[in-house]
């Protein structure tokens, strides 16, 4: 009866090598994102090309550009995106010797959007790059090509907004031509805008006069073929002028005149001016002088792209590395009581049991179980941040993120319920030196519970310690890793401190018939973390995802059983449900991990509505407060939340009463734009809930959400 009453040694062994599996799984998939040329999405193709008709040798200046190809209705945007959006980013990575300018923008499109307006661009349109190579470059004795890199990010939008990124490699020849693509790269020069008069510097006799809330622009040396037509004007500068706002132009003679409304959100106050005229497709650019004083800034950039929203108010002091140390301890005890962890803990509680009168395997236990609590939360947190430093926009709880690692945790999961229920033992069908590995191995059996009790507790640190997570990704490396391992020992302290206190042990009840029972009755939590799992994968993957999951769960307890049998038919049966099992993994695998088509689905509610990068301002540009919950399905104070506060008919009432727009951001699957907007906020976890309003700083409410912290925040609208 004893040896039943622990859970098998290769079944943690399982747990780790799952673990291990959640761990490397972000750099597998980065890794079949390999770089190449060209990387196409359903909105966008996008590919870099290269014009370098007399070769690439020293002293010379060769022309990359990233072509983008938008699908029908789908535009991406141009450096001053407009009254939302981002700008088209890249980075290069080069050899010693060679350097990157700036892109050499074509003209953009101005693109309405109901009251707002855009610029930007669609169709194809390529932005070149000038790679200048200086007379010290040295290709090389073998090499006879330069090896340059890129890394782009867009943002791609119809009436919903994606971002997108991409990797590109591309070998340009030393010696020789690349002259294929001189049709496209022209083109590209052409539509750039040309300096006015040739000018290179600021334009004499020009000049921008901020009057009141509008600026009076005033324009000479403009081609004769501009003048007496109706001029378009794209100003660099980002949140300045309103985009959508009707303004008036003339002519006196050569020289074009122009008032443009200030934006009642703006957020840049430049001396000088560069701004872009147009007609006809013919671009001709300026910098202009600007004089007078510019009106005081808004509190708010409202117009801007969300990345450029003012830092939003920490829901309490800003946190010092002491500070976080302390919540992260703190934050890592209360872990205890989530109920993720419960089931683990719970087995946790019974070997403590079993060691109730042997107090130096009591402490080899509890030192073994805090080991892997706190390696866990270090190679977790260290996997982390080198992948974000390579760029990877993860944050925590990045494994759940992952319907192939829910549905391995549910599988794993199963397979301990029916075990501690009694349907099998080990034991009947392993060989006896694996089946007494346990019994050998006592301190590594209690290594692995710290390590699968990581694997499940880890999303549910979120809710306690976000500040201090959001803080350990801005600490350098070591200092990060101390917030982390300040986690782990938190989460494993208590059980550390039963193992080396006597008088705890002789609280815990004798050994005797009632573990059994106790064993039996920990098969229920088990299942109950299945039934959470399951819903996971549910809202990762759709209905589909979560039916196929309990349909291979069903055989897989169909093998077990079989194999659990005596007698002639065991091997019989045990033939018939693997062949069962191998069916569905063959019909239905793929149901487990495919993405869910989720279209609408998160705005289906007439309250909410889905995030997207740029629809927080888009909202407040009509002067309605936003309120955004960052959530995930497999975050369980989210949906604790979800189920309390946010359905309170109160909070819901005083919502409507002040026409707040809903936003939820859904982090249940990767998402590198939530990921990001999570950064800007200080966090890197969820619940995360924030208020928005017009000329006034976001606030960060607390993660665990009352009823009376978000009602006193809408009574301040």
């Amino acid at each position: 009866m004893m040896a039943s009453t622990r859970t098998p040694f290769l079944l943690r062994c399982c747990a780790a090598a799952l673990w291990l599996a959640a761990l490397t799984l972000p750099s597998v998939l980065a890794a079949q994102n390999s770089s190449k040329a060209v990387v196409t999405t359903p909105q966008v193709r996008a590919e870099l090309l290269a014009h370098a008709p007399d070769g690439a040798d020293s002293g010379k200046t060769v022309w990359l550009g990233l072509q983008l190809t938008h699908q029908p209705d789908w535009h991406t945007y141009w450096r001053n995106p407009g009254d939302s959006g981002l700008p088209i980013t890249v980075q290069w990575t080069l050899p010693a010797g060679i350097s990157a300018g700036d892109i050499a923008w074509p003209l953009p499109k101005k693109i309405p959007i109901g009251n707002l307006a855009n610029y930007g661009f669609d169709g194809t349109v390529l932005l070149p790059v000038p790679l200048t190579i200086s007379q010290d470059f040295k290709p090389g004795l073998t090499n006879n090509e330069i090896e340059v890199k890129l890394k782009a990010n867009w943002l791609v939008c119809r009436k919903e907004c994606i971002p997108e990124e991409g990797e590109f490699a591309l070998k340009v020849p030393v010696k020789g031509s690349m002259a294929a693509n001189s049709v496209a790269f022209n083109k590209a020069f052409e539509a750039k805008p040309k300096p006015v008069l040739g000018s290179t510097g600021i334009l004499p006799d020009s000049s921008v006069l901020i009057d009141g809330h509008v600026i009076k622009l005033t324009v000479q040396g403009l081609p004769l073929a501009l003048r007496g037509k109706t001029l378009e004007f794209f100003p660099e500068t980002p949140e300045v002028i309103e985009t959508a706002a009707q303004w008036t132009q003339s002519w006196n003679g050569g020289v074009w005149s122009a008032q443009v409304p200030l934006s009642q959100q703006r957020g840049n106050s430049p001396d000088v001016m560069p701004v872009v005229l147009a007609a006809e497709g013919q671009g001709y650019r300026a910098e202009l002088k600007v004089l007078g004083n510019w009106p005081k800034l808004s509190a708010s950039a409202t117009g801007a792209p969300e990345s450029v929203l003012p830092a939003a108010a920490p829901a309490k002091p800003g946190l010092s590395l002491l500070a976080a140390l302390l919540g992260a301890l703190l934050g890592g005890m209360i872990l205890n009581l989530m109920p993720c962890v419960f089931p683990v803990l719970a087995i946790k509680v019974i070997s403590f049991t079993r060691h109730a009168k042997d107090r130096h395997g009591h402490r080899v236990s509890g030192l073994a179980y805090s080991a892997g609590v706190v390696i866990s939360f270090l190679a977790l947190g260290a996997l982390m941040l080198g992948l974000r430093s390579a760029g990877e926009q993860l944050g925590w709880g990045f494994q759940l993120q992952s319907p192939a690692v829910v549905a391995a945790l549910a599988v794993l999961f199963t397979v301990m319920g029916l075990n501690l229920a009694g349907l099998f033992e080990f034991g009947q069908f392993l060989p006896s030196r694996l089946s007494t590995l346990q019994a050998k191995n006592p301190s590594v059996n209690a290594f692995l519970s710290g390590v699968l009790a990581v694997a499940v507790a880890s999303p549910c640190t979120a809710p306690f310690m976000g500040a201090s997570l959001g803080l350990a990704l801005s600490l350098p490396a070591l200092q990060a890793l101390l917030v982390f391992a300040s986690i782990g020992v938190g989460m494993a302290l208590p059980y550390l401190a039963a193992s080396f206190i006597p008088a705890v042990a002789r609280w815990l009840p004798r050994p005797g018939v009632w573990m059994d029972t106790f064993r039996r009755a920990m098969a229920f939590p088990m299942f109950a973390t299945v039934v959470w799992l399951v819903w996971v994968l549910g809202q990762q993957t759709g209905i589909d995802g979560a039916g196929a999951l309990l349909a291979l769960l069903v055989a897989m307890s169909g093998v077990l059983w079989s194999l659990s049998l005596t007698g002639r038919s065991r091997w019989l049966l045990t033939g018939v449900t693997v062949l069962v099992l191998a069916l569905m993994l063959a019909a239905l695998g793929r149901n487990v991990t495919r993405p869910a088509d989720l279209g609408g689905a998160a705005a289906s509610s007439d309250r909410w509505q889905a995030w997207a990068p740029g629809r927080v301002e888009q909202a407040l540009a009509t002067g309605v407060p936003v309120f955004v919950d960052f959530t995930a399905a497999w975050c369980v104070t989210c949906q604790y939340n979800k189920k309390t506060t946010l359905v309170n008919a109160e909070v819901l009432s005083d919502l409507t009463a002040r026409k707040v727009t809903l936003l939820r951001a859904d982090w249940t699957r990767r998402d590198p734009a939530i990921t990001s907007a999570l950064a800007q906020l200080g966090r890197n976890g969820v619940p995360v809930y924030v208020l928005y309003q017009t000329g006034k700083t976001p606030v960060v409410m607390s993660e665990i959400l009352t009823v009376q912290e978000l009602r006193t925040a809408l009574a301040a609208l």
